[in-house]
């Protein structure tokens, strides 16, 4: 039997599937550590979404990593989510640093939503996840920040109907 190292999860690749995902640069190193560089991942994951016709629930990107939740009709397609992501970032990141070649990614997990519950479980934590890492102090605060779906839905839903997803 083949051994795989422990820093390479299994992917699953399901059809019509919600799939939350995770992923961190190498050694959790920050480098999409101010607004430039943050929106360059933001705007890579905007443009992936669009690309390939996601439908996209939640979102946020953090300085060494984000999380993606959304609908996929093919699973066969994630790997080539990832790399546009990923790869797409990471080209544009070190054009803009002139560091050609350089690894930025360390890999990504996957995990299918399983019910209802699950579903808000991850969203909540997607949406938390700013607060958690002390780029905003509190939800208050997270409707402003640029980099996460947050912002979207307080928009459309006002604090009090977003509260009760929360």
């Amino acid at each position: 039997m083949k051994r795989f190292p422990k820093h390479i999860p299994c992917h699953v690749y399901l059809d019509d599937q919600i799939y939350f995902i995770t992923a961190r640069t190498i050694k959790a190193k920050r480098f999409f550590n101010n607004e430039e560089k943050i929106r360059i991942l933001s705007n890579k994951i905007i443009l992936t979404v669009e690309k390939f016709n996601l439908k996209l629930f939640a979102w946020s990107v953090l300085m060494n990593h984000y999380h993606l939740l959304f609908l996929l009709k093919n699973g066969n397609k994630l790997p080539a989510i990832i790399r546009s992501i990923n790869g797409g970032a990471s080209y544009d990141l070190n054009k803009f640093e002139n560091m050609p070649g350089r690894q930025i990614w360390w890999n990504y997990w996957d995990y299918c939503i399983r019910d209802e519950d699950d579903f808000y479980k991850h969203f909540n934590y997607i949406h938390s996840n700013p607060i958690k890492h002390g780029l905003v102090k509190n939800h208050e605060e997270l409707k402003d920040y640029e980099f996460s779906s947050f912002k979207d839905y307080y928009k459309e839903y006002g604090t009090e109907k977003l509260m009760d997803f929360f």
